[in-house]
Parts: structure tokens; sequence; C-alpha cells
């Protein structure tokens, strides 16, 4: 018989984060605490529909003038006003002076991928691959695919996370932008980055973009965790409404598989923001020609969910109060996890983990750390250190604060 015409194929490794979850899964030991996956989940260690989802689903069900036509290429265009609106803020200067377009994406992922096929194909001249892109050091590991993917060739890195303060090197952010090559594309978290839960202050943040706009270097945000870091939507979105205010043409990509536990609905939305209406005409036109080789058309279940919450006064103010009740287990997990390991005498400083923000804590435990937390004591996180709050509860706090205390005792 003869060989498969893929016979050359080679078998490409499982992305990390999966893998752990499928072997947690496998994992038969009843402590087993699965602290890797990026979703929320409740003090019983259990998925949370919203409520407010629960009811607008219902709504939907009921309203027999929806049908199942294909929606626009761009999305439903409710959606995609409504989810622009609280990225900028109903004040936006932006809004006010109709120089803001988006397209509706298949996920925060989906959204970064639109816009860097934009950018590869028209940013700072026609069919660019070689403008550098830079994405912190460290990130989320598929900001580095989707870039590399979509054509360019040049993808580096900027200083983000000083492991010896367990903090942000600001300084080293800021000489990587000045040396960097002016019209650059940086890549910023808008609020809890991941992987450190590390964000720049506000003050911090004036000087990014200060540089930025000194350096013509041009923001690309990724807004994953909008009101579900802080609590705050205002809050959380401070960053890309600021760089708005200065004057910055930007692109911000949003995801609402957090904020509003949408995991499998792989609802996003690519804001840009331009300097007038005619130049965003233009740039949606072309993405409306990318959109419709990749998916031609989105999916409007999930849109519609969040177009209806964010359009009607009393289903925003609770669904506000959902995203609020995550925030807040979130911030009391730091908070246990943290004073067990002080009171446990654990080496090291931990105040890191109340400092940072956001779904996941980056722990600074190393890779022989994370072995034998895994093989010992059956408690699944990234070698990188990073956990995932969410996978903390009141339950198994004890448990996983004392085999990191032994973890790090045993293991230097």
């Amino acid at each position: 018989m003869a060989a498969s015409i893929f016979a050359a194929v080679p078998l490409s490794p499982p992305v990390a984060v999966f893998k752990l979850t499928a072997d947690f899964r496998e994992d038969g030991d009843s402590r087993k605490v699965n602290l890797g996956v990026g979703a929320y989940r409740t003090d019983e260690g259990q998925p949370w529909v919203l409520p407010v989802v629960k009811k607008v689903k219902q709504l939907i069900v009921n309203d027999n003038s929806l049908n199942h036509e294909y929606l626009p290429i761009l999305g439903l265009p409710e959606f995609r006003a409504n989810a622009s609106r609280i990225a900028l803020g109903d004040d936006s200067p932006a809004i006010k002076e109709n120089r803001i377009g988006s397209v509706q994406s298949l996920g925060g992922t989906g959204a970064l991928r639109i816009g860097a096929e934009f950018l590869r194909r028209w940013y700072n001249g026609n069919n660019n691959t070689a403008t550098p892109v830079y994405v912190s050091s460290p990130t989320w590991e598929n900001h580095n695919s989707v870039f590399m993917d979509a054509g360019f060739k040049d993808i580096r890195t900027y200083h983000y996370w000083d492991a010896a303060k367990r903090g942000l090197d600001i300084q080293g952010l800021l000489n990587d932008m000045e040396n960097a090559p002016e019209s650059s594309i940086f890549v910023l978290h808008a609020c809890a980055h991941n992987p450190t839960g590390t964000d720049p202050s506000p003050e911090q943040w004036k000087q990014i973009a200060a540089v930025m706009k000194r350096r013509s270097l041009f923001p690309f945000f990724d807004s994953a965790y909008q009101g579900f870091a802080s609590g705050s939507l205002d809050k959380d979105a401070w960053a890309v409404r600021f760089f708005v205010s200065e004057g910055f043409e930007l692109f911000c990509a949003q995801s609402f598989s957090k904020n509003f536990g949408l995991y499998n609905e792989r609802v996003g939305n690519l804001t840009v923001v331009g300097k007038d209406a005619d130049n965003v005409k233009r740039v949606l036109s072309q993405m409306e020609k990318i959109v419709r080789t990749t998916w031609s058309n989105p999916p409007s279940q999930g849109a519609r969910i969040v177009a209806t919450t964010l359009a009607s006064p009393q289903l925003f103010d609770e669904w506000k109060g959902n995203v609020k009740t995550m925030a807040d287990r979130v911030l009391l997990m730091r908070s246990e996890l943290r004073s067990r390991l002080e009171a446990l005498g654990t080496p090291g400083t931990w105040n890191h983990i109340t400092e940072q923000i956001g779904m996941f804590s980056f722990t600074g435990l190393n890779p022989k750390q994370v072995e034998y937390l895994i093989k010992e004591k059956h408690i699944y996180l990234l070698a990188s250190g990073r956990i995932n709050m969410c996978g903390l509860t009141t339950k198994n706090l004890d448990y996983v604060a004392k085999s990191i205390h032994e973890a790090v005792t045993k293991i230097q």
C-alpha cells in the first residue's frame, strides 16, 4: 500500500493548558486541584452561568421576531456598537466624533487575528510583513502565534516582569519602547495582564503613552477581562480610554468569555479608533474582506446575549453586579492564599499575590516546584508558576497553601 500523502506531517505537541486539564481529568486522586485552565469557577469548583445570561437567553427564546438569517459580515450592529461603547466609555471623544468602528469576532482570539491580518496587509504600507511586533515578556502564548500566522516575520519581546521583585519592570519596558523602530506595533494588555496579573499604574500608563506617542508606536490592546479584573468596568478600561484621549489611533480586541461567562459562544469584538470617519470606513471595508474569507459571517446567539444586556439599563446593572460577584471571589482567594502562606512562614515574600489583579497570579514557583506539586500533590498548574485563582476554594485553600509551602521549602 502506498504511503499516505500526509505521512510527512509531524505530530504537533498539545496546547499546554488543555493538556494540563486532560491530565487533571484522568487523575483519580480525591485531593486533586486544577489551577491551570483560565475559566471562572464557583466556591464549589463548578462553572457559573451568570443569572443575567440565563434571563436574557429566555428573552431571546420568547422573541418570535428572531430568525436564523445570516448576520452582516461585520456582525450584529447593536452588539458592535455597545461592545465598543463599554470599552471606550459613554463620553468618549472618539465615539462623539464618529471615528470608531468595530468587527464582531470569534472570541478575543478572533479579534486579535482580524486585527493582525489587517495590519500585515495595510499598516505602514501595503503588505508590510517586516514591521516589528512587540509582545510582553511573558505574555499569553497565543499572541506570538496569532501574529506569526498572520504573516509577521519579526516578533519581539519587551521587558515586563521583574522576577526578582515580582513586579513590573517599568524601566525596562520604557527602554524597549524608546529603542524600538518607529511605527512598531506593541501588543498591550488592557488590564489583568496574562500571565502575571501585574498591571501598570495610571501614572505608569501615562509614561508608556508618552513614549509611544513620541516614537510613533502603534498600540494594539487586548482587553480580555474588563470588569472581571477589579469589579469596575471603568477602572479596567482606564488605559484604553486614556490612549484614546491622547489622540492615538489604535485597535482594541475585546473578549466576553470571562466577564459574561460565554466561553463556548466565542463572543469577541475588535474596536478600531481612527483619525476620522473616512479612515475608519476604509479600514472596515478591508476588514470585511478578511472576515469574508475567514468565517464569512459570525454567529448570533452569544452576540445577542451581550447586546441585549448592554442595551438595557436594568440588565446592564444586573450584569455589573454579576461581574463584581466574580471579581470579589477572586480578590478573596488572593487574600486568603497570601495569609495562609505567610502564617505558615513559607520562604520568600507573598505580597505579590494580593498586589496582582485578575484571574491569574504569577506565583514565582519554579518548574521543579511545579512538577512536585503536580506529581506529589495532584495540584495542576502551568510550568511558569501561573495559577488561576478561581481554582481555589474555601475547601482546598489549606491543602494548596500547605502544598506550596512544602514545595518551596523542599525544592529551591
